[in-house]
């Protein structure tokens, strides 16, 4: 399978690499390069490719399936959403490293970094990113669009709402409710659900005021 990695900044290497490390186990994958609508990355190399030029030259590289390697949860799901308008396809990039559980499901266009550990019974939304170290305990649900940073804990039957940010080493205690659109501060401890499309920090976690 010919993929073509869409954002050519850190982010996308690191998908680059995830991919790379399946290549490596001996899956019949190929990064074929990045797209970036930076003029300044064309021609440059990267991790497993170089950048191939802007984001609408995916019309005339041969390729398989996209990636879209964006960290900002809005911008990566513009541009899901329009790549998806046209027709592609997406893949979910799942590090060699990562365990997973029996009846998890994966959805279209996640990325799995090295690390993750994802328990029985997990479900993983569409262009979802679940990063570096985090653990996802059982019959937790990732919303579509989200992200799960470096080093979180989220206890079991956890819910974590489309477009929302869990922050570096926040942990969710079992069976809490994470709405959508809502920002998890680095670091904090989640002991009660937490509405749509606010902002809490600190242990125990609050909304953020003013």
């Amino acid at each position: 399978m010919r993929i073509l990695v869409i954002g050519a900044g850190g982010h996308g290497q690191v998908v680059a690499d995830i991919l790379g490390s399946r290549i490596r186990i001996g899956e019949p994958l190929q990064v074929v390069g990045y797209l970036d609508d930076d003029p300044r990355l064309h021609g440059e190399a990267r991790v497993g490719g170089r950048v191939l030029g802007p984001l609408e030259a995916h019309r005339s590289i041969p390729h398989d399936a996209l990636v879209v390697a964006v960290g900002d949860n809005a911008r990566r799901r513009q541009l899901f959403q329009t790549f998806a308008a046209e027709g592609e396809r997406f893949v979910a990039a799942t590090h060699a490293s990562t365990i997973v559980g029996e009846d998890v499901e994966i959805g279209h266009g996640a990325m799995v970094a090295a690390g993750v550990i994802l328990n029985p019974g997990v479900r993983v939304g569409q262009n979802v990113i679940l990063n570096t170290a985090c653990s996802i305990d059982h019959h937790c649900v990732i919303g579509d669009h989200a992200h799960v940073a470096p080093g979180v804990r989220l206890g079991g039957q956890v819910i974590v709402g489309d477009m929302t940010l869990v922050g570096i080493g926040a942990v969710v205690l079992p069976g809490i409710r994470i709405g959508e659109r809502t920002i998890v501060g680095g670091g904090a401890v989640v002991i009660d659900n937490v509405p749509d499309g606010v902002t809490v920090v600190g242990n125990p976690a609050r909304v953020m005021r003013g």
